[in-house]
């Protein structure tokens, strides 16, 4: 009798490969279901969405999760969201201050970062910690992008930023409770690499994100042909995606092309990177 706690290996380990992903198509057809500190910031953007909720009322819920207030009464007090570094009085100056959309941008962030330093995904540290630094310095490059290149809000495009690998982080999450693959790391990347854009579009689609944003991660990680600046969220989510890669990219370019092209970007964006530097900063100090 062939023993069920073997390692697989060979088509076995293709055909618990094939399991995954079947898996997570199936949980994306349906209710997702993600770790008790993400339903605590789904819920709270869910209770967020009255544009008409007053501010001492959006307090009174968000104190509710001290994690998530401890980190907005942080952010807020910030050089990104206080120039002359006046700390904001109380939770909610700190919402008026930082508006309702960047409130449920960190507590999005405050559960991915969770997850990955969650029990189930230590094994895979090395890969973690690439991903939330790229995840962080592509937010802040969308930021910095927008606020210096467009009209679009720079507080979208940061969230465009935060979520554009949120598919890797969910894949992560499901590969732990396969075994045979917690113990291939290299196997895992892979596999995510491979999969990671179009489970995230699934993903984003299926926990009602807006629609720009789901459309800006589409195809973020493609060479594509670009006008003279960034116009578009998704212009602008590619060329952050780019810009963050330089140090902290986890996708390796596959063709000389890709990284001809990739460096004449990091060349006529240079002059934005010292920002993008120190606003990478700011969000290690307030997310990490």
């Amino acid at each position: 009798m062939q023993d069920s706690t073997a390692d697989k290996t060979g088509d076995a380990l293709k055909a618990q490969r094939f399991q995954m992903l079947e898996d997570i198509a199936r949980e994306l057809a349906g209710p997702v279901v993600f770790p008790t500190y993400f339903d605590a910031a789904f819920r709270l953007r869910k209770e967020l969405q009255n544009p008409e909720l007053p501010v001492a009322r959006m307090a009174t819920i968000v104190s509710l999760e001290p994690l998530v207030a401890s980190k907005l009464m942080q952010l807020a007090g910030s050089v990104l969201y206080s120039p002359d570094g006046t700390p904001p009085r109380n939770l909610q100056t700190a919402i008026g201050r930082l508006g309702v959309e960047l409130v449920k941008t960190t507590a999005l962030a405050i559960a991915m970062n969770q997850l990955l330093r969650s029990k189930d995904v230590v094994l895979f540290s090395e890969l973690t910690r690439t991903l939330w630094e790229h995840t962080l310095k592509t937010a802040a490059a969308a930021r910095v992008l927008a606020r210096a290149h467009t009209r679009i809000n720079p507080d979208e495009a940061l969230l465009a930023g935060l979520v554009h690998d949120l598919g890797a982080f969910y894949m992560l999450y499901r590969v732990a409770q396969y075994p045979e693959l917690r113990a291939r790391p290299d196997t895992v990347r892979h596999l995510i690499i491979q999969w990671h854009e179009g489970v995230g579009v699934s993903l984003l689609s299926a926990l009602g994100m807006p629609e720009s944003i789901v459309d800006a991660t589409i195809d973020h990680d493609q060479p594509r042909l670009l006008q003279e600046t960034v116009r578009t969220l998704g212009e602008i989510l590619y060329v952050a995606n780019i810009l963050a890669g330089a140090e902290s990219g986890w996708i390796p370019a596959d063709s000389p092309e890709q990284v001809q092209q990739e460096a004449s970007l990091r060349a006529q964006y240079a002059a934005l990177l010292p920002d993008v530097e120190a606003d990478t900063r700011v969000m290690q100090s307030v997310f990490s």
